[in-house]
């Protein structure tokens, strides 16, 4: 079995799932390379109206981006064209991606069809009878360009794609610089200044020289003040950070002037971590993610995409070809049972030093996360290739399309491959 990289295993992520001869290659050498679109419940489009009304409030757009990640998306929206916007995932940079995005009201100026910024572009597709919720996203289709592959061959890729598990991605740890987690960590443990202190000094390899150089600064406090005024554009968070101690905030004041949905993430990605190494660990031992066993909680696989209630599987009166295995994530009110997945998160959480109790975190309740379930599959729908390099897939909300394309490409070196 070929040897995972380095960068994975930081993120939990020991092991691969399929047998499959890598294509290696890259991915995202240009934003062109990689697309990605919204699927959303055919509902909201089939009730949409073209005029606003008292039943109908709320704009529905389109919002085509490029070159920008959709946090720094929405803050250039609204900078521009003074619209908030709301939207159901986020979206990397380097792609073009197409997302739905809802707002309480359509600001006066923009009221035309369509508006755009320096990296997006909004149509306004009509209104809906209530803002977009994240029950509205069924998933998302890809289209990939992967270049420089040593082949093409994919046929025994698609004998094995149902085998491959649901890790979160490295974009959830930050990607080069997986950092998110572990400040997660800290927050949960409530290590606040550790958590901010790791946020603005931590470096890896992959860390430009102007970045270490800053980073390394940062490691003393008296050098903050002087550091605001180097730091380039893309440390926006560090900015924020360190402008609230500069101007005598303590830790956890000064992270709340991170937004809310970047810290969020925080704690997320320290549940993501404990996930991927529980899934890590089942297959090391041998676990058939495939086929449910006793006591394991399931989904009930309502339709190619979507997943209804949990239950626990019972081999004497479930229909298994309807359920599929999930994990329960690590979160305030995660419950040790006798389920495979359970008895191992309970493990890892020990080794982390770390009780469900923790994840309320009562200094910042606003980070608390009582934890739910995700599938141990990745449940990948209408794979297709083409022999000159390009793949689409569609993946259900909260999947990875760099889980699948780890599988395929296995990359040395997943940062330099644009993972």
């Amino acid at each position: 079995m070929k040897t995972v990289p380095k960068i994975d295993r930081l993120a939990g992520i020991e092991c691969y799932c399929t047998d499959f001869r890598e294509i290696g290659g890259s991915i995202k050498k240009d934003n062109e390379g990689f697309r990605v679109s919204e699927i959303i419940n055919e509902s909201i489009l089939i009730g949409l109206s073209q005029v606003q009304d008292n039943l109908h409030k709320y704009p529905l757009y389109l919002l085509e981006k490029k070159g920008i990640d959709s946090h720094h998306a929405l803050v250039e929206i609204r900078k521009d064209l003074g619209l908030d916007l709301r939207i159901m995932g986020m979206k990397d940079a380097k792609a073009i991606t197409k997302q739905y995005a809802s707002s309480m009201r359509i600001g006066n100026p923009h009221q035309q069809q369509l508006c755009k910024t320096k990296h997006t572009f909004l149509d306004l597709k009509g209104f809906t009878t209530r803002p977009l919720g994240k029950e509205s996203l069924l998933g998302n289709e890809f289209s990939i360009t992967i270049y420089d592959a040593k082949h093409f061959e994919m046929s025994e890729f698609k004998k094995e794609i149902e085998k491959v598990a649901n890790f979160y991605g490295l974009q959830r740890f930050g990607s080069e610089r997986l950092v998110t987690h572990l400040v997660g960590r800290e927050i949960v443990k409530r290590n606040f200044k550790k958590a901010a202190e790791l946020l603005l000094s931590y470096t890896t390899e992959y860390d430009s020289a102007m970045s270490k150089e800053i980073r390394q600064k940062s490691l003393d406090p008296k050098n903050y003040r002087n550091i605001l005024k180097q730091l380039p554009k893309g440390m926006d968070i560090e900015y924020q950070l360190m402008n609230a101690f500069v101007n005598g905030k303590e830790p956890i004041s000064a992270l709340r002037s991170i937004s809310i949905n970047i810290r969020r993430l925080f704690v997320h990605a320290y549940q993501a971590y404990i996930f991927n190494r529980c899934l890590s660990n089942a297959i090391a031992n041998g676990e058939n993610l495939l086929r449910s066993s006793e006591n394991d909680l399931c989904f009930e696989v309502e339709g190619p995409l979507t997943f209804g209630r949990i239950r626990k599987f019972n081999s004497a009166t479930e229909q298994e070809t309807r359920l599929t295995p999930a994990l329960r994530l690590a979160g305030y009110s995660f419950q040790s049972g006798k389920g495979r997945f359970e008895l191992i998160t309970k493990k890892i959480m020990d080794e982390e030093n770390v009780t469900p109790r923790d994840f309320y975190i009562k200094e910042m309740q606003e980070l608390s996360n009582q934890g739910g379930f995700r599938q141990a599959l990745l449940c990948c729908r209408d794979f297709t290739y083409k022999s000159s390099s390009g793949i689409s897939f569609k993946l259900p909300k909260g999947s990875y399309a760099t889980t699948l394309l780890r599988e395929i490409m296995k990359p040395e070196d997943p940062v330099k491959a644009g993972f």
